[in-house]
């Protein structure tokens, strides 16, 4: 076992093995969220981070669930609407009388377009 290193695992020129000074470390405060089912998930901010730049929802990332700070009372699922046709949205803007007149409008300029049209 020739050239092996004494530690394993350890780098070339690193410090003593559970060298705790890597540096200064910012003062933290940990907010704690729950969602629908339960979970809780804790995320840490700076401490000198303004109240109102800490978000009051985020989403799980155990179940995918929005997850609020209030324990007892946790956000819902927002509800999805399905997805809309392009003729969906015409029949909202539109009523059946606007579409009929709209359709003839249309018709009559196709059918003058071609000489076919009635006078």
């Amino acid at each position: 076992m020739a050239g092996g290193s004494a530690i394993r695992g350890s780098r070339v020129g690193a410090g003593p093995m559970g060298e705790q000074d890597h540096g200064i470390h910012a003062d933290r405060v940990a907010i704690p969220y729950w969602d629908a089912l339960g979970n809780e998930t804790i995320r840490h901010y700076a401490a000198n981070l303004p109240v109102e730049e800490i978000p009051e929802i985020i989403d799980s990332p155990t179940s995918g669930l929005p997850a609020g700070r209030d324990k007892n009372n946790p956000p819902e699922m927002a509800k999805t609407e399905p997805y809309k046709t392009h003729l969906a949205y015409v029949k909202e803007r539109r009523t059946p009388e606007e579409a009929a007149q709209i359709l003839e409008d249309a018709l009559h300029q196709l059918r003058v377009r071609r000489g076919t049209a009635k006078s």
